[in-house]
């Protein structure tokens, strides 16, 4: 059975792992088997907190509506199931927009609903 030589592969794993740990501090710049599960937990972390994130702003985006329709005299949970009632279909995202930018018009939009 013929040798198999696999340097050029070897070389190019480690390449490849080195460069996307690059800035990362001690030894897990710089020492294969450090980067290596340094790279791999940063992965795990990065696609959890992505997640993370979009549950953190939706909360945001809660928050600011609940402050502002308090404001007016209303819960959020009653506001929310008032614009179903009504079907307004307005997301959070852009209710808190609203909220946060164009009071005018979000007092509306309460007034709509009451």
């Amino acid at each position: 059975m013929p040798r198999v030589k696999r340097g050029l592969h070897h070389v190019k794993r480690r390449k490849g792992i080195m460069k996307r740990v690059k800035g990362f501090e001690a030894g897990r710049k710089n020492l294969i088997k450090l980067a290596q599960t340094a790279q791999t937990k940063a992965g795990a972390h990065a696609y959890r907190d992505r997640r993370v994130k979009k549950r953190l702003t939706r909360q945001l985006w809660q928050v600011k509506i609940n402050a502002a329709v308090r404001a007016l005299g209303m819960s959020y949970s009653v506001f929310t199931g008032a614009l179903k009632k009504h079907n307004i279909m307005i997301d959070r995202k852009v209710l808190s927009q609203i909220a946060e930018k164009h009071p005018a018009v979000f007092t509306k939009i309460v007034e709509e609903v009451k």
